[in-house]
């Protein structure tokens, strides 16, 4: 990756795209309002003057005509100001200018026909295209009758090289500010852009292999909150690759075991003379059993790796709960004979629900399965079904081993076998856990050491 296309790249440049738009918005309003400061204190001072000579006039000499006034008194008109001085009638004909301008002449700007109105006028402009001036025009009234026009034009010119010097400041301030703003930028995007290389760097040794590789987090934001995610990442492949060597090794050995019964006892009948029937069928016997063993193996596993790939469907129908749950005490008596469990069954009589009704079987004979694999002679495990609220709900409860606050949260996670010797695959809770999940449902498990376990799964009614 270029460092033009790099993160770093774009946040320093956006962070000097900002600074400069907000230093050049800055500086145009500086320079704007430092003109209009000094425009509208040059407009006040020629206010205050222009009306101290029209009220002198108003005043003193309003009972003379004007053309008089001004052949006997001009100097009335310019002693108020160092400005240029106009005289006009109100037909804009120039009776009197203090800067030679011949008389005849005539004047049409805006601040000439506000003045004509009894207004104030103001024009700012090119004075015969030459140089910037600032003309201010008001009425002379004699008594309640306007007589004519004055005018004060002054140059802007000195006033323009004042603000052009200060605007030079201004840039000037700002373009240090844009320097050590963008100095700033480059600090702070490297405050940044360091950490993610360090996660960068990290998760690159991650995906090549190396999940002994372990991020510090230096700082409670985003970035910590990555490095977080992908140290419990790394841990999470760790133990999952750890049950899953397991899970292969434990498979390896559950497989081997049954083969080996299988074989030995198949040697032993061929070479055998068939004269001893007890051993004859004994041996047949094992072969039957470790044959069904092998069989509830892979059937496990081939469950788990439709679960695993999708490819599970339902066939839900309408189905009588109480008559799964006959099918199954029937089923599971014998194991609980055989392993001298009180087995008690109790079915409350609910509506029909629409569920998969094999899978529902597959899920409570392996939890019923699992309660006597755990569960001492003389122990007890029970079965319950009932309506709750809106759920249908199935209970195994047993009186076995229990399961340690440990290796609770860890029992319905794939290849997790935990530290009992009864445990085969590991396979058995996740697949339940997946048929429960199909059905909307939610499987919960309460246990204590020594004192038995719990398993509530609840189905939504109408499946």
């Amino acid at each position: 990756m270029t460092f033009k296309n790099s993160i770093q790249a774009r946040l320093v440049r956006n962070f000097i795209l900002i600074i400069l738009i907000s230093v050049l918005a800055f500086e145009v309003l500086l320079v704007y309002f430092t003109r209009l400061y000094f425009y509208n204190n040059i407009e006040s001072i020629l206010t205050n003057q222009i009306k101290t000579a029209s009220d002198f006039y108003t005043r003193y000499f309003s009972d003379v005509p004007l053309e008089v006034n001004i052949m006997d008194n001009a100097d009335l008109f310019w002693k108020q100001t160092t400005g240029q001085v106009q005289i006009v009638r109100n037909n804009g004909v120039v009776l009197l200018d203090s800067q030679g301008l011949e008389s005849g002449e005539y004047v049409s700007g805006s601040d000439f026909k506000q003045a004509q109105q009894g207004k104030k006028g103001v024009w700012i402009g090119l004075n015969n295209g030459k140089e910037q001036v600032m003309i201010v025009a008001y009425p002379l009234k004699s008594d309640t009758e306007q007589v004519g026009v004055i005018r004060f034009i002054t140059s802007l010119k000195d006033v323009d090289k004042i603000i052009f010097n200060i605007s030079m400041i201004f840039i000037i301030i700002g373009i240090v500010v844009i320097l050590v703003a963008g100095t700033i930028s480059i600090v702070l995007a490297n405050s940044i852009i360091h950490p993610l290389k360090n996660v960068t760097g990290a998760a690159e040794l991650m995906a090549e292999g190396n999940l002994d590789v372990r991020l510090i987090k230096s700082r409670n934001d985003e970035i910590g909150k990555l490095s977080d995610t992908l140290n419990y990442m790394a841990s999470e492949i760790q133990k999952r690759e750890r049950i899953k060597n397991d899970f292969i090794s434990t498979v390896s050995h559950e497989l081997r075991t049954p083969l080996t019964s299988i074989k030995g006892w198949a040697n032993t009948i061929i070479d055998d003379d068939y004269s001893d029937r007890e051993i004859l069928s004994d041996g047949l016997n094992i072969i039957v059993k470790e044959s069904d063993r092998l069989t509830e193996m892979v059937e496990d596993l081939l469950d788990f790796s439709r679960f695993v790939s999708g490819n599970v469907e339902l066939k839900k129908e309408k189905t009588d709960v109480c008559s799964i749950i006959d099918y199954i005490e029937k089923q599971m008596s014998g194991m609980a004979k055989k392993g001298k469990i009180i087995f008690s069954v109790k079915c409350e009589k609910v509506p029909t629900i629409v569920l998969d009704k094999n899978r529902i079987t597959q899920l409570l004979i392996n939890l019923l399965g699992n309660a006597f694999n755990f569960t001492p002679k003389n122990g007890m495990v029970a079965l319950s079904s009932f309506l709750e609220n809106d759920n249908i709900v199935f209970r195994v409860e047993d009186t076995g081993c229990g399961i340690s606050p440990e290796e609770l949260p860890l029992v319905t996670e794939k290849f997790y076998k935990g530290k009992s010797s009864n445990s085969h695959t590991g396979l058995g809770l996740s697949i339940c856990d997946e048929i429960v999940k199909l059905h909307n449902g939610s499987l919960e498990i309460e246990s204590e050491l020594d004192k038995g376990t719990i398993v509530t799964v609840r189905i939504p009614y109408g499946g």
